[in-house]
């Protein structure tokens, strides 16, 4: 038996980066899926995927009515929730706190925190609502980021914002941890993600120095794969990995180890 098999997951930010290749794992292993980003136009971004077994929802995380009808519609198509990847996530420019324009700053609090709150809030009720009904409750892994666990010089807002999220993930985790439900947070350095390769095709030198210079912090001295990232949320949202909740996971190439 494939270990999502039947489960019913919720992936935002689910055309790009972390989010598209996390729907295309959770569905490869059996899961059906409530899929959303702001896009309208999906292009072939879900090809992979059995449409009989997901369905899309565009919207903006940062209104808290999408949080609200992705939940619905998890319930109305699949009748149960048990899995939540809150994914979908933006950045600044890489610049000094006063050059973070205010209105930008505001938009990356929305999205990267104030988003991930919104679908929490919609999220936890109807788990607790299945544990109490049948003992199965579910599981709830957000993005973070290693900016979320140090700070991050010339991306302060971004980190004040994923530092948010871990405080959010570990305070969920401890209120309802006899209540059928885990939190953790997966917090990855800079990937091969469209948001990483934007920030090297950006600077004002050529592809493979940009690429140096962002990776020279990180041991490994290389981009993460998005696959390695996936492969860590998986094992996070894995039912057999019931005693483990509250956690944020580095996975950083071991920035943090030094």
């Amino acid at each position: 038996m494939k270990r999502f098999e039947g489960l019913t997951a919720i992936v935002t930010g689910a055309t790009g980066g972390f989010g598209r290749r996390a729907a295309e794992r959770l569905a490869a292993e059996g899961a059906n899926l409530v899929l959303s980003d702001i896009r309208e136009d999906t292009g072939d971004a879900f090809a992979a995927i059995d449409p009989a077994r997901f369905a899309y929802h565009q919207g903006d995380v940062s209104d808290e009515r999408t949080s609200e009808a992705l939940v619905a519609l998890a319930l109305k198509r699949f009748g149960h929730l048990d899995i939540a990847y809150n994914n979908a996530g933006i950045a600044h420019d890489n610049v000094r706190l006063p050059q973070i324009g205010s209105d930008i700053a505001r938009r990356v609090l929305e999205i990267d925190l104030l988003a991930v709150f919104f679908a929490m809030k919609h999220q936890i009720p109807a788990m607790e609502r299945q544990f109490h009904e049948n003992g199965k409750g579910g599981v709830i892994v957000n993005t973070a980021s290693v900016a979320g666990l140090a700070g991050a010089p010339k991306l302060s807002v971004y980190s004040a914002a994923k530092h948010g999220v871990v405080g959010l993930t570990r305070s969920a985790a401890a209120e309802y941890a006899t209540r059928g439900i885990r939190v953790n947070a997966v917090c990855p350095s800079f990937a091969r993600t469209d948001m990483a390769m934007d920030f090297i095709r950006a600077a004002p030198v050529d592809q493979a120095a940009a690429e140096a210079d962002m990776t020279r912090g990180v041991p490994m001295k290389r981009l993460a794969e998005v696959d390695e990232i996936v492969e860590v949320m998986l094992f996070a949202a894995d039912p057999k990995n019931s005693f483990m909740t509250g956690q944020a996971f580095a996975v950083d190439g071991g920035i943090t180890a030094i």
